[in-house]
């Protein structure tokens, strides 16, 4: 199969870029699978994987556009990771990568989570998914948790550095701008992907203590890739990414203090093994491979598959 991929991104990015990874990861998961990719993106971008088209982002997201014109002519469906303004004339669907306004459509669309297509009316998901060859497993772990993210109230950094406090932990806290701390809690700032995957690695467990409905929450499997368990909250997608035997996910602090004691308990391994089973970018290839063939086939798109242990 001939799959065309479109971002406004130049890929790969230096930094995070959540979506920018995943699409990248796509890439290299269907191109695994014996499938020919090319990639309409922004000038300069690189990817081994695919061929590579370049694009003004201005022109592919705008209202004019057919995307299906730059698509090659051999080409079987074209897969969108931003709004489609124009409905493409050929065969597509589009990655929901954030969240619909009230009343807003998107057509073809492919969710991250079963929470995230259920709360959008549809049953129609994907997981994201990332290469596990991106990320350092250790086995042996260094004495502090660590927080991964934006330092905004909905991704409940408050909660990490409260429970950190009242547990006497040491948490290093990696993401926006610099808030003020008590002792024992270092705030690293923006760090590089190096930095973060050696973060990752080493650290006992990883907060994510979501006080939103997350789409699906990236730095969770970048975790379990790592070999770091995961300590969440019940919200959005993540009861259907974290179990028991690799975290454990809360309904409020006082039970996240409670499960932060003994998060040192899961293993390492299980965590990486569940990860690959689940989140790597071969499972997600395989997943949208999926999507293709059901929409080529019948004009409409599969339902997603959720995990065994997903509410």
């Amino acid at each position: 199969m001939h799959v065309v991929l479109a971002s406004h991104y130049r890929l790969p990015v230096t930094r995070y870029g959540g979506t920018e990874r995943v699409v990248v990861a796509l890439a290299r998961g269907l191109a695994t699978l014996g499938h020919r990719v090319t990639l309409v993106a922004a000038p300069g971008s690189v990817v081994p994987e695919a061929a590579v088209i370049e694009a003004d982002p201005a022109r592919l997201t705008g209202p004019d556009i057919d995307l299906a014109e730059l698509m090659p002519r051999d080409a079987d469906v074209l897969h969108v990771h931003f709004n489609v303004r124009r409905v493409p004339s050929r065969p597509f669907l589009q990655t929901v990568h954030g969240e619909l306004r009230e009343g807003a459509a998107a057509p073809n669309g492919v969710f991250l989570s079963r929470n995230h297509a259920l709360r959008h009316h549809t049953q129609v998901f994907v997981y994201n998914g990332l290469d596990p060859a991106d990320f350092t497993f250790r086995s042996t772990k260094d004495d502090y948790d660590l927080f991964l993210g934006r330092l905004h109230t909905v991704k409940g950094y408050r909660w990490a550095v409260e429970g950190a406090s009242r547990t006497h932990r040491k948490l290093y806290l990696v993401g926006g701008w610099r808030p003020s701390f008590r002792r024992g809690i270092r705030y690293l700032g923006k760090v590089d992907q190096a930095k973060k995957v050696a973060l990752l690695a080493g650290a006992r467990c990883l907060w994510v203590p979501a006080l939103w409905d997350e789409q699906f929450g990236l730095t969770t499997i970048e975790g379990f890739f790592s070999g770091t368990p995961v300590l969440a909250t019940r919200r959005g997608s993540l009861p259907e990414l974290v179990t028991s035997e690799v975290g454990a996910v809360c309904d409020t602090l006082d039970e996240m203090i409670a499960a932060v004691r003994t998060i040192h308990t899961r293993k390492p391994e299980a965590c990486r093994a569940h990860a690959e089973r689940y989140f790597s970018h071969i499972v997600m290839a395989e997943a949208y491979v999926r999507m293709y063939r059901g929409l080529l086939e019948t004009g409409t798109l599969p339902a997603g598959i959720a995990t065994p242990y997903a509410p």
